[in-house]
C-alpha cells in the first residue's frame, strides 16, 4: 500500500509539473512605458471618456511641466460631468430631444470643457454629494432624464427662465457645487486660472479614426451616438493610425483611446485577445488537451479568461469595417494607452490604464495586442508632436 501510495504522489508531482510547465501564462517585458497617474475608479457611472481622457491631460501636464511622482496632478472628474450634463441639457432642448442624453460622450466633450470653463483638483470637487463613498449615477441620470423630458414637453407653451437654474440645482445636488474660485496648496485660483497653471495648449490636441467608408486625410464627424457634441476626427488608413499610436508612445506621449470591451478577447483579469478560435482548436487537438484549456474556461458559459498567448485574427482594413457595420464594434469604453510591451513570444501588447479600479491581475492595467488595437479602435486623441512628419504632411498640419 505505501509502495503504491509513493508511485501515486511521485505520478502527481510529475503531472503538476507538467501542467505548470504547459500553463505559463503571459510574461510580459516592458519596452516603453509613459508616466500615468494612478488608477481611478468610474464605479457605476458611464463616464469612461471622461476618466480615459482626463488621465491623458493629466499625463500630458507630468510630460510638459517635468513633474515628480509627488506632483502629478489629480484632476476632477465630475467637475467635467457636471458642465457637459448642463450643456448637453440645452442641446438636448435645441434640437427638440433628438439627441443622445445619457452619459456618455467623447474626448472632444472633455477639450471643451477645459477650454470654456477650466478645470479643479478632484479635492476641491470629488463629486460624491449623495451619500456614498463610489461614483453610482443610476439615479443621477434618471432624473436628468426624467426632468429633461419634462420641460422638452413645454407645458408652459414657452420656457421659463428657471428650468436651467433647475436642472444646475440637480447636478449641485449630486456632483456637487462649480466653485468659482477655490485655494490649493496654500495659492487662490479660479478653474480657468488652475488649468492655465498645468500649462496645456488644447490647440495642440487632434482626434483620429480609421473607416473605409470616409474618405482619408480629411476631418468627418464621429458617428456614435455618444458624441453629441458633434466632434470631428480625421479619417486615416489603419496603418497610418497604428503608426501613430506607436509614434507617440516611443516618443514619451500616452494617447486617449476609445474602444470596444464588449468582446470576449477582452478579460476581465487584465489581458485583450482578437483569438483566432479555428487555430486555437487546431493547437488544442493537436496537443491532445480539450479547448477549454486553452480558453482557460472552468464552467460552461463562463466568459475565457486566455491564461495563455494564443493565435489571433490578422486585422484588415475590411474586417475592422465589418465590425463597425454589424454594430459589433461600438464606442463602449474609452482608456488611456500609454507603453509598449511584448509577452514571452514577442508579440507586441499596449499598456492601457483603465478606469475599473485596481482590479484584475495587473492591479487596473491591462495588456491589450495589437491586433485588439487595430480590430477595436473607434478614435484616439494624442499631442500632434506624436504624429509623424509624413503623416502630418498629408494632413496638412505643420
Amino acid at each position: 500500500m505505501k509502495k503504491l501510495l509513493l508511485i501515486f504522489a511521485v505520478t502527481l508531482i510529475s503531472f503538476s509539473a507538467v501542467a505548470q510547465n504547459n500553463d505559463e501564462g503571459f510574461k510580459f517585458t516592458v519596452v516603453k512605458e509613459n508616466p500615468v497617474t494612478s488608477v481611478k475608479n468610474q464605479a457605476s457611472t458611464g463616464t469612461c471618456w471622461c476618466f480615459s481622457s482626463l488621465s491623458f491631460i493629466e499625463s500630458e501636464a507630468i510630460r510638459i511641466n517635468k513633474l515628480k511622482e509627488a506632483d502629478y496632478p489629480d484632476l476632477s472628474e465630475m467637475f467635467v460631468v457636471s458642465h457637459a450634463y448642463a450643456d448637453k441639457a440645452k442641446k438636448y432642448i435645441r434640437v427638440d430631444g433628438a439627441l443622445n442624453f445619457a452619459q456618455g460622450s467623447s474626448f472632444g466633450d472633455l477639450i471643451y470643457v477645459l477650454r470654456d470653463y477650466g478645470i479643479v483638483p478632484n479635492e476641491v470637487m470629488p463629486g460624491l454629494n449623495y451619500g456614498t463613498d463610489r461614483h453610482q449615477h443610476g439615479e443621477l441620470i434618471a432624473g436628468l432624464k426624467g426632468y429633461m423630458d419634462g420641460i422638452l414637453k413645454n407645458p408652459n407653451r414657452k420656457l421659463s427662465t428657471a428650468w436651467y437654474p433647475g436642472l444646475q440645482g440637480i447636478l449641485a445636488a449630486y456632483l456637487g457645487p462649480i466653485p468659482e474660485t477655490f485655494t490649493y496648496k496654500g495659492k487662490e485660483y479660479t478653474p480657468k486660472s488652475y488649468f492655465e497653471s498645468l500649462n496645456v495648449n488644447l490647440d495642440n490636441y487632434l482626434d483620429f479614426t480609421s473607416w473605409t467608408h470616409l474618405s482619408y486625410y480629411e476631418k468627418h464627424p464621429v458617428e456614435v451616438a455618444d458624441n453629441w457634441r458633434w466632434e470631428q476626427a480625421y479619417n486615416i488608413p489603419l496603418e497610418d493610425m497604428m503608426t501613430i499610436i506607436d509614434y507617440a508612445v516611443e516618443n514619451g506621449y500616452t494617447v486617449a483611446w476609445a474602444s470596444d470591451v464588449s468582446e470576449q478577447g477582452f478579460t476581465r483579469t487584465g489581458v485583450a485577445l482578437v483569438p483566432d478560435m479555428d487555430a486555437i482548436q487546431k493547437q488544442a487537438e493537436q496537443a491532445g488537451s480539450d479547448q477549454a484549456h486553452w480558453l482557460g474556461i472552468t464552467a460552461p458559459g463562463a466568459r475565457p479568461t486566455f491564461n495563455k498567448p494564443v493565435p489571433e485574427l490578422t486585422i484588415t482594413p475590411e474586417l475592422r469595417q465589418q465590425g463597425y457595420e454589424e454594430k459589433n464594434t461600438t464606442d463602449d469604453h474609452g482608456m488611456q494607452i500609454y507603453g509598449i510591451a511584448k509577452d514571452q513570444n514577442g508579440n507586441k501588447f499596449y499598456m492601457v490604464k483603465n478606469s475599473w479600479g485596481e482590479t484584475g491581475k495587473y492591479k487596473g492595467f491591462w495588456y491589450v495586442s495589437e491586433a485588439y488595437v487595430r480590430y477595436k479602435t473607434m478614435d484616439f486623441l494624442v499631442h500632434k508632436d506624436a504624429i509623424p512628419k509624413d503623416i502630418k504632411k498629408k494632413l496638412g498640419i505643420k
